[in-house]
């Protein structure tokens, strides 16, 4: 009876860690977009999805990582992760980023959406780039259609 019981601490230990939620970086240049299936080489504008199972999408900007929403259950997703604009590389949660679309920014679908951690970050590349900024809220609202 004892080995039994601890065959199923095992068991459940093993459940848990298997079920790791935490985002996963991204190997530029050897990644692809889960949404347009091209190779992920900018590191200012990627993004990432991790469900609430631990599986994660990676995405070559935000604005694909949003039209991938359109086709997939979003109950199941634990967090939102877009690059910030500020710091390369560094993933940061979409749902409290400011989001900067300006003409003058390039991103790799062409949407020109670029994420930042603080909205003073955002209001200053704003003042020198120009565009429009955005809540993670507003943005959706916007790219819905």
């Amino acid at each position: 009876m004892q080995t039994l019981k601890h065959y199923s601490i095992f068991a459940l230990l093993l459940l848990i860690l298997s079920c790791n939620v935490s985002p996963e970086p991204i190997n530029y240049g050897s990644d692809g977009c889960q949404f347009c299936k091209m190779t992920i080489v900018d590191k200012i504008h990627a993004a990432e999805i991790v469900t609430k199972k631990g599986k994660v999408y990676k995405f070559d900007a935000t604005e694909c990582m949003i039209n991938f929403l359109k086709d997939f259950d979003t109950s199941e997703i634990q967090l939102y992760l877009s690059n910030n604009y500020t710091t390369p590389e560094a993933l940061i949660d979409a749902t409290k980023a400011t989001f900067l679309i300006s003409k003058n920014i390039p991103s790799p679908m062409g949407a020109f959406l670029s994420a930042f951690k603080s909205e003073n970050d955002a209001k200053n590349v704003q003042a020198d780039k120009g565009g429009e900024l955005y809540s993670w809220e507003t943005l959706l609202a916007k790219l819905k259609d």
